[in-house]
C-alpha cells in the first residue's frame, strides 16, 4: 500500500525506532487473530444450530408419522355370541274353569214344583236338584197308554180273524186273496201296536225328566229359576261346575310353541292368594297355531282339593321352558343398514365383514340369533356408522367376553 493510500485512509505507517519492539503492530495482529477466531466460533455455532434444527425436524417428522399412523388405526371392542343354556320361565295370563262345567236345562216343559239346592251347594252325581210339574205330558202318557191298549185289542181281533179264515180256506170257502188281506191286517195291527208302545216309552222317558238330577259331582254356581216358573227346554235352570280338578287355557306365543310339551309341570299363582303356588301340568295342546293370534292353545290341569281356587278367577300361569341352545348376542352389536339387520364380524387379520342376521326373541340386553353367524366369531361392540365392509380394525382382545 502506498503512502498516498495510507494518507487517504488515515493510516499512518508505524515508525519504529531502531532497536525498538513493534508494539502497535503486535496489537493489531492480535486483534485480527481474535476476530478470525470469533468468526470461526460463530460459524461453528451456526453450523451446530443448523444441525440441531435439522435433527429436531427429522425427529418431529418421525413422531408425527407415528402419531398419524396410530390415530389412523381404529380400535374396537369385540365379543363372542354364546349358547343359551339357561332355562326360561314364561308367564302367561289365564282364567280358571271347572274341569266340567255344564248348564243344566229341562227336557220336559211345565212348572217348577220345587228346587233342592242353591248356589254354592256341593252335590253328588245323580242327586236331585229340582222337580217339574208336567200336566200335559201326564195326559199325553195316559192317552198313549190307551192307544196302545186299543192297538193291542185290534191285533188280537185280527189274529183270531185270520185263524178263522185259514180254516175256511182249507175248506175252500174263501179265496186266497181274502186270506192274504186278513194276514196283511194282522201285520198292520202289529205295526200299530209297536208304534203305540214306542210312543208310551217316549212319554215315560219325558216323565223321568221331571226330576232334574246332577250329571256329575260338583258345585252349583248359578240358579236361574224359582218355584212356579214356567220351564221349557231352552231355559237354563242351574250351572254346575266341577272344581276339583280345575282347568286353565293359556295362549302360548308362536315363538315358544315348540318348547311346550304334554306332561310339563307348571305353576299357577293368584294375586289375591299371596305366597301360595299351585302345581299343575300340561294335559293337551291344540296342535296348531291360531292364524288370528299366532298362538298355541294349551290346556293345564290343576288339582284343587281344598277348594282355594274358584272357577272364573284370573291367574298367572308360569311355564318352565327348556333351554333352546340358540345363539345369544348383545343388542349393542346390531347395525341397521338399508333396511337390513347386520352385525360386524372381525376375522383373525382384523378385517371387518358385515353380516346380515335373522333376529329371534329379544331379551332386552341380548337377542336371539337365528342365522348369519357362528358361535366362534367375534362381533364388534357399539359399531360406528362409518364402519365399512373390508375395513381393517384393531380388536381389543383384553376386552373380549367369553
Amino acid at each position: 500500500m502506498t503512502e498516498q493510500r495510507h494518507s487517504a485512509l488515515g493510516l499512518h505507517p508505524i515508525e519504529v525506532a531502531p532497536g525498538a519492539q513493534p508494539i502497535e503492530l503486535l496489537k493489531r495482529t492480535q486483534i485480527v487473530r481474535r476476530t478470525q477466531i470469533a468468526g470461526l466460533v460463530c460459524l461453528l455455532l451456526l453450523a451446530l444450530g443448523a444441525a440441531r434444527t435439522m435433527l429436531s425436524r427429522h425427529a418431529n417428522a418421525g413422531v408425527l408419522e407415528a402419531v398419524s399412523a396410530e390415530q389412523s388405526r381404529q380400535y374396537v371392542k369385540t365379543t363372542v355370541a354364546r349358547r343359551n343354556a339357561t332355562a326360561q320361565n314364561l308367564a302367561l295370563p289365564g282364567t280358571l274353569q271347572g274341569f266340567m262345567q255344564s248348564p243344566i236345562s229341562a227336557r220336559a216343559s211345565g212348572y217348577l214344583k220345587r228346587w233342592q239346592h242353591d248356589i254354592g251347594s256341593r252335590v253328588a252325581k245323580g242327586e236331585l236338584l229340582a222337580e217339574i210339574e208336567t200336566p200335559e205330558i201326564d195326559q199325553q202318557l195316559s192317552q198313549a197308554i190307551a192307544a196302545r191298549e186299543q192297538a193291542a185289542a185290534s191285533l188280537a181281533l185280527t189274529r183270531s180273524t185270520v185263524e178263522r179264515w185259514e180254516g175256511l180256506r182249507k175248506k175252500d170257502v174263501v179265496s186266497q186273496q181274502d186270506l192274504d188281506e186278513r194276514r196283511s191286517a194282522v201285520a198292520q195291527a202289529q205295526a200299530n201296536l209297536a208304534a203305540a208302545e214306542a210312543n208310551v216309552g217316549r212319554l215315560r222317558q219325558l216323565e223321568e225328566f221331571k226330576r232334574i238330577v246332577a250329571p256329575f259331582a260338583g258345585v252349583i254356581t248359578r240358579r236361574n229359576v224359582d218355584v212356579g216358573d214356567l220351564i221349557d227346554s231352552s231355559r237354563v235352570l242351574f250351572v254346575l261346575s266341577q272344581t276339583d280338578p280345575l282347568r286353565v287355557y293359556v295362549s302360548v306365543p308362536q315363538a315358544y310353541a315348540q318348547l311346550v310339551k304334554v306332561g310339563q309341570k307348571v305353576l299357577v299363582t293368584q294375586g289375591e292368594l299371596r305366597g301360595q303356588r299351585f302345581a299343575g301340568s300340561v294335559v293337551r295342546t291344540s296342535g296348531a297355531i291360531d292364524t288370528g293370534t299366532r298362538t298355541l292353545q294349551v290346556e293345564v290341569a290343576l288339582p284343587n282339593p281344598g277348594g282355594s281356587l274358584l272357577p272364573g278367577a284370573y291367574v298367572q300361569v308360569t311355564l318352565p321352558l327348556q333351554a333352546s341352545q340358540s345363539l345369544l348376542a348383545p343388542t349393542n352389536t346390531l347395525l341397521f343398514r338399508a333396511g337390513a339387520t347386520m352385525v360386524a364380524v372381525v376375522d383373525a387379520q382384523g378385517r371387518v365383514s358385515l353380516r346380515q342376521v335373522s333376529v329371534g326373541r329379544n331379551y332386552g340386553t341380548e337377542f336371539e340369533v337365528l342365522d348369519g353367524i357362528s358361535a366362534s366369531e367375534r362381533l364388534v361392540l357399539n359399531p360406528s356408522d362409518s364402519l365399512s365392509d373390508g375395513q381393517t380394525v384393531v380388536p381389543s382382545a383384553d376386552k373380549d367376553k367369553p
